[in-house]
């Protein structure tokens, strides 16, 4: 379904209108959020504009305008694919190559904030997207409003991105789709002698054939000792039999990015690597047990870990055990022993169980959506221990 299963243009306006909501609440004139071509997700979820090699913006007012800003080669780009119809040109938002642009007139964040309707210099103004402001952005909001008082807002963007619509989920049921179809190709695949990037590239070839716009996250192929990583990226280590490959493929649509993992022996696995693979997998679904609405999240994420401390494998314990999933594939809440938050109807997160030794690790990940009684699974199930005999 090429381009089928999509954001439709009216649900971002709805979205600038329901931050604008949570503006006035908090007594802000206006939202700055800012991304870049890594990390997109505030900007794109107002605008639905991806930017690369250069960085973008949007300001968002307390009535709901909202206008996009890029940099300085990214205005026919935006004119092309923003839904937001407002366009400015800053060089704050210029690429890390740091031209001047001698020649070029451009628009600075006053300008934006006039098209918006906020005036003013004495303006309450937020910022989210914190990690991902730029120096050079955050010395020209200043600039421009040097009595502004301006205040961290990237709870705003929790508060707005954390419990998903249906045409979001929509997007994540496409997308998990896509990254199974690629991981069963990649299982037909794979085998002995070949690389961990040659198992890249059969998933890239499917996930487009299928119709993602990109890989969720860079694919995950990992074998032996490299599956200890928690992140990491694939190599041109060739596998050797008996390996335990780790797989997290993924598939991105209209922007959303699903990722599937679990692990693939070469070979038949026993003994105390066994052992360990296979309590990662109980300790997965013992966490799609404990889900549901109004169950706190930092319950479920100290009972996790005294679930690896009771069955002997606290030294095995590396995170855990869940995630927020959207936009990207990692994304606020995470669920963690200090998370304070209750769950609710449609926040969707990774049950990313990972688990590791000294010389090996294993990851089961997939991604669900929760209910008032439980959890929905967005993608095809996790299966047995996959072993490939050769």
């Amino acid at each position: 379904m090429h381009g089928e299963i999509f954001i439709p243009k009216e649900e971002y306006q709805q979205r600038a209108e329901k931050a604008a909501k949570i503006l006035e609440r908090e007594n802000l004139d206006a939202l700055i959020v800012n991304g870049n071509e890594a990390d997109y997700a505030n900007t794109r979820y107002f605008s639905g504009f991806w930017p690369l090699f250069e960085r973008c913006g949007v300001a968002i007012s307390a009535s709901g305008d909202a206008a996009l800003m890029v940099g300085p080669e990214s205005g026919e780009f935006a004119l092309d694919r923003s839904k937001l119809s407002k366009i400015f040109i800053l060089k704050e938002y210029r690429e890390s190559a740091d031209p001047a642009y001698p020649e070029l007139k451009v628009d600075t964040f006053n300008d934006a904030f006039e098209a918006i309707g906020v005036r003013g210099q004495k303006l309450r103004i937020g910022v989210a997207s914190w990690l991902d402001t730029s120096v050079v952005q955050m010395e020209g909001i200043k600039a421009a409003f040097p009595d502004a008082e301006i205040v961290r807002a990237d709870g705003i963007m929790v508060e707005l991105r954390s419990i998903k619509s249906e045409n979001e989920i929509a997007c994540l049921r496409e997308g998990y789709r896509i990254a199974d179809v690629a991981s069963q190709q990649v299982i037909k695949e794979i085998k002995p002698g070949m690389t961990e990037l040659q198992m890249v590239g059969v998933a890239q070839r499917v996930i487009y054939e299928e119709g993602a716009e990109y890989e969720g996250l860079p694919m995950y192929v990992f074998s032996q000792e490299s599956t200890r990583h928690a992140i990491s990226r694939s190599s041109y280590r060739r596998f050797e039999h008996g390996d335990i490959v780790q797989l997290n493929l993924s598939a991105k649509v209209d922007g959303y990015s699903a990722s599937i993992g679990y692990p693939v022996v070469l070979g038949k696995l026993d003994g105390k690597r066994r052992d360990i693979v296979l309590f990662g997998r109980e300790a997965h679904f013992w966490t799609q047990e404990q889900l549901r609405a109004g169950v706190t999240a930092s319950e479920v994420a100290k009972n996790y870990y005294d679930y690896f401390k009771n069955n002997g494998y606290e030294e095995n314990f590396v995170y855990g055990p869940m995630h927020g999933t959207g936009l990207i594939e990692v994304e606020a809440p995470w669920v963690e022993t200090i998370s304070d938050y209750q769950f609710k109807p449609n926040m969707t997160f990774q049950i990313d169980t990972f688990i590791a030794t000294d010389e090996f690790g294993v990851r089961w990940e997939k991604g669900i959506a929760i209910t008032e009684d439980g959890c929905k699974v967005l993608s095809p199930e996790i299966g047995e221990l996959i072993e490939l005999d050769f």
